[in-house]
């Protein structure tokens, strides 16, 4: 009767164990959710990150072509109006001056934009290297506790 007393003992300190090992698997996975959803939620942001990017790479490649059609069209002034007056060609050269200022603004800034996208690109990526490592640690612990209460029963 000891025996099966100390045994029904032990029986109920595991039942109470299992319950205590099983809650904390409902909160591991909720946790596991929680992070699948935040990498989601990422993977959106860099998704929409993206299409911004190529809006804006598609429009700096036309304000760069607009700019060097406005060049083009300086320098064509530039030459029919030399033979007119000499005063215009300064005003022109001034203007070719302006505008390749701005075509080199434009290339700063979209270097700066890339590298920014660089930057943002390789923290999110990682974040979720950083996630899965998580995640993966979380699922070996798992696995690790059902073996050993697979291995205890």
């Amino acid at each position: 009767q000891e025996e099966k007393k100390q045994l029904t003992l032990k029986v109920e300190e595991l039942e109470r164990k299992l319950e205590s090992t099983s809650a904390q698997n409902i909160e591991f996975l909720q946790v596991i959710a929680k992070r699948e959803e935040s990498i989601h939620q990422c993977q959106l942001r860099l998704e929409e990150k993206s299409r911004e990017c190529s809006s804006l790479a598609r429009q700096l490649e036309m304000a760069i072509e607009d700019a060097k059609r406005q060049v083009e069209q300086a320098r064509e002034r530039a030459v029919s109006r030399e033979r007119a007056a000499q005063s215009k060609v300064l005003d022109l050269e001034t203007q070719l001056s302006r505008n390749k200022t701005e075509l080199n603004q434009l290339h700063r800034n979209r270097e700066d934009a890339e590298r920014r996208y660089e930057s943002r690109l390789q923290d999110l990526r990682d974040r979720l290297e950083q996630s899965e490592s998580t995640n993966r640690s979380m699922q070996n612990y798992v696995q690790f506790l059902k073996s050993s209460y697979d291995n205890v029963f």
